[in-house]
């Protein structure tokens, strides 16, 4: 009886794997979403002195396909998808700057310090981003507010409000409101914004 190495059962279960996925049609209603592995990157390691494929794998989600009652509501659609794909990395980015001035405050003891590392921060920001931020439109821009929400778990009206006090966060506030905008806007993915969700589900899988 012939002995098949240990390569050769795992590249086996890789084609099985994937064979399995791309004919598979689980049936699901408007409502249902299925996650599943797609493979993105082989390469091989080894193991007990023999090579072997190192598959990576990451999450897709599989939805039902879009129905429009018209052309006017497709073209909707294509828009709020390309106003995502433009704004969330934007979310992203203040996601991160967030985290990485946390992280430095926890490191000054000095209060006073801190002020002034926050203040260095806010004129970095203004001075790097505004004359981006000007040319995001209103629609953008408040869907911007949701996704920043949706990526930092609290409203850019409470960010602003602890770095910056309550003065700042009003005042600000103000200010967006002048063009239709609300800081303290929440990001409800299984609500109002329940199409935004799925963009941005596909859009962090690369599937869009």
């Amino acid at each position: 009886m012939q002995i098949i190495s240990s390569k050769y059962i795992c590249c086996l279960t890789t084609a099985t794997l994937a064979c399995t996925l791309a004919y598979s049609r689980p049936q699901c209603d408007d409502n249902d979403t299925l996650k599943v592995a797609m493979y993105v990157n082989i390469d091989r390691t080894f193991y007990k002195g023999d090579s072997i494929p190192n598959v990576t794998l990451h999450e897709f989600y599989k939805f039902p396909p879009k129905k429009f009652k018209n052309e006017r509501e497709r073209i909707k659609y294509d828009k709020l998808v390309r106003n995502v794909r433009y704004v969330y990395p934007y979310a992203k980015l203040v996601r991160q700057i967030l985290i990485e001035t946390y992280d430095y405050l926890q490191t000054i003891d000095n209060e006073k310090e801190k002020k002034e590392h926050i203040k260095n921060v806010e004129r970095g920001i203004r001075k790097q981003y505004e004359p981006t931020v000007r040319k995001i439109s209103r629609t953008q821009g408040k869907l911007l507010v949701k996704l920043i929400d949706r990526e930092c778990g609290q409203t850019s009206f409470e960010m602003i409000k602890a770095f910056l006090g309550p003065a700042k966060a009003n005042m600000y506030n103000v200010l967006s409101s002048l063009f239709g905008n609300n800081l303290r806007k929440r990001y409800d993915p299984n609500g109002d914004d329940r199409e935004i969700e799925r963009i941005v589900l596909l859009v962090e899988s690369g599937q869009l």
